[in-house]
């Protein structure tokens, strides 16, 4: 671990050096707060220990106890779309990433962020921070090579081509100084594709690499490299860490190995009563709903002892984050800059149901090692994962779980694909009692906002001589002195997923069947008793709110396939 943090030391300080040789003077000291805004990847609503879970996560846990927990938080339900609102302060069709990071023929459907967008690192930046990125982009265009053979050649390290965007789509050139991570959005954690610093391709990784610790480790020496002046920064900390591939150390893997044998059902009720535990939901208006695909007794799952070690290697995943995490909080405590750093941590959607092994190697995903070994994608489920040389995730039913107490996974619009936990954490700044549960509504859309009124900043009408959208950003910054604003209304749309969230109601259908089901959401949390039938009057006018958002939103015209 030693060699790595060194090793990652060297890819960043060369680079570091140039800017701070000679920092700004300045007579008057700037006392704007820090800001690390931490995300992580298909984590569950429940997968953190402050939000319920089983998982070790002392470190994100310490930042709930000494700061806010959110419980009505929510992101657009895929990582991508959530990625390009939360950066500009724009639903995500409007910022030009409607689906997935192909380019497509409509303007909400751009695949990369909107040049008449600016990102929350641009406004930061011009109002004098420093601001850098470690982790996934994933909201550029992704340049895929036409032979298929070639593509993969490229995935297993065994050909190169030195851009996997354009490089005008980079962070570095979206307002980050600085940006160490992966271009793409699906990796290898133990030697990941499309790996970059700032725009150039790291070739090789050390011998014991394994991307979380190199996240994290490149975020702290950021920390450390900015605080040598009085400069406040921003660090965006964009985790890859638990979306599929199941991949960790076994010495994480080794603590859960018998944790998850018990089955979805006891996991999902001690998720559940915890969660009431810590206040996080009350049980009155969000009664535990009924797991998915409940006909499968646990006793009887005849893959017990896989998808028990397949839900190991998830919590080894999120464990190795929180690890990180600590050692982002001591950088921040060595350097004296911890008092006055906001820090917010949530996820991107809700844990994923995907059955990636289904899909098979191509596109994002390699078939062979860099050396030529071969990488299983074992549907028979007689491989135990968590190896680099095995393709699998944890599937609809462990989701499900992680996502207590909702329904339903990442991608639907449901309270299992949109809610996540967000947690804010800031002792100069936050007045709220340490450890109190807040009951603000927010978006991803809305750090922007936020993030401007703490810096004293203003959001642009132009940028780089282009005329920017107006913000749709919310700021929730009052929150943080214990104060509720009035509930905000709330879309989303996401390949067909969809939900409007206005006055107490939420409105939402599935990605396969257009039906809208009516919730009243303020007393039935975990959209159990649809009443769709008995308020058809409420369900006109949410249909119509609902298109007339979409039309304004470039969510229509939807893209020619």
């Amino acid at each position: 671990m030693k060699k790595l943090c060194v090793s990652l030391a060297a890819l960043v300080s060369a680079s570091l050096f140039i800017f701070f040789k000679n920092p700004a003077n300045s007579s008057l000291k700037d006392n704007r707060p820090n800001i690390v805004l931490i995300m992580a990847d298909d984590l569950g609503f429940s997968d953190v220990g402050c939000y319920g879970s089983e998982i070790h996560t002392p470190n994100i846990d310490w930042l709930a106890a000494h700061g806010i927990k959110y419980t009505r938080f929510y992101n657009t339900s895929r990582c991508c779309p959530t990625r390009a609102s939360l950066l500009t302060g724009l639903y995500n069709q409007r910022a030009g990433i409607g689906n997935m990071t192909d380019r497509e023929d409509e303007p909400g459907y751009l695949g990369h962020l909107s040049e008449n967008s600016v990102t929350i690192a641009e406004v930061l930046k011009n109002a004098g921070y420093h601001t850098a990125m470690s982790g996934k982009w994933h909201v550029s265009n992704t340049i895929g090579q036409k032979d298929a053979q070639e593509q993969l050649k490229w995935l297993n390290h065994q050909s190169e081509h030195p851009e996997f965007s354009p490089l005008a789509q980079y962070p570095t050139n979206r307002g980050f100084e600085k940006f160490f991570g992966t271009i793409w959005g699906v990796i290898d954690y133990f030697d990941p594709f499309s790996l970059v610093s700032g725009t150039t391709p790291i070739k090789n990784v050390p011998k014991n690499y394994y991307h979380t610790d190199a996240i994290n480790d490149t975020a702290a020496a950021y920390i450390k490299q900015f605080s040598k002046d009085d400069k406040p920064f921003f660090l965006y900390v964009a985790e890859n860490a638990p979306h599929w591939p199941l991949m960790a150390l076994p010495e994480d893997i080794a603590k859960y190995k018998n944790i998850y044998k018990v089955g979805w059902d006891s996991i999902r009720a001690g998720r559940y009563r915890r969660l009431i535990k810590a206040g996080i939901i009350d049980p009155a208006k969000a009664p535990l709903s009924t797991r998915f695909q409940n006909n499968l007794k646990w006793e009887n799952n005849p893959d017990k002892e896989w998808d028990a070690a397949a839900m190991a290697v998830h919590a080894a995943m999120i464990d190795r984050m929180d690890q990180g995490i600590g050692r982002i909080i001591k950088a921040l405590k060595e350097t004296g800059r911890l008092d006055n750093t906001l820090i917010v941590f949530l996820s991107d959607n809700g844990a994923s149901n995907e059955n990636c092994t289904a899909y098979g190697p191509g596109f994002d995903r390699p078939n062979q090692t860099r050396s030529g070994v071969k990488i299983a994608y074992d549907l028979k489920k007689q491989i135990i994962p968590g190896a680099e040389t095995s393709y699998a995730s944890i599937g609809q039913r462990w989701a499900n779980v992680a996502n207590t107490p909702y329904r339903y996974w990442k991608a639907e619009s449901y309270e299992g694909g949109v809610h996540t936990p967000m947690i804010a954490y800031w002792p100069k700044g936050i007045t709220a009692k340490s450890g109190s549960v807040s009951a603000q509504l927010g978006h991803v859309k809305d750090f922007m906002a936020t993030f401007i009124e703490i810096a004293k900043t203003k959001y642009p009408d132009r940028y780089k001589n282009k005329s920017i959208m107006p913000s749709q950003s919310v700021s929730f910054a009052s929150s943080f002195k214990g104060n509720v604003t009035a509930d905000e209304p709330l879309f989303n749309e996401h390949y067909g997923a969809r939900y409007v969230r206005y006055q107490g109601w939420k409105m939402v259908s599935l990605a396969k069947d257009t039906t809208w089901n009516l919730y009243h959401i303020q007393s039935d949390e975990t959209e159990i008793n649809d009443v769709s039938t008995a308020n058809p009057d409420k369900v006109k006018e949410l249909a119509s709110m609902w298109h007339e958002w979409a039309t304004q939103n470039k969510v229509y015209p939807k893209p020619h396939h």
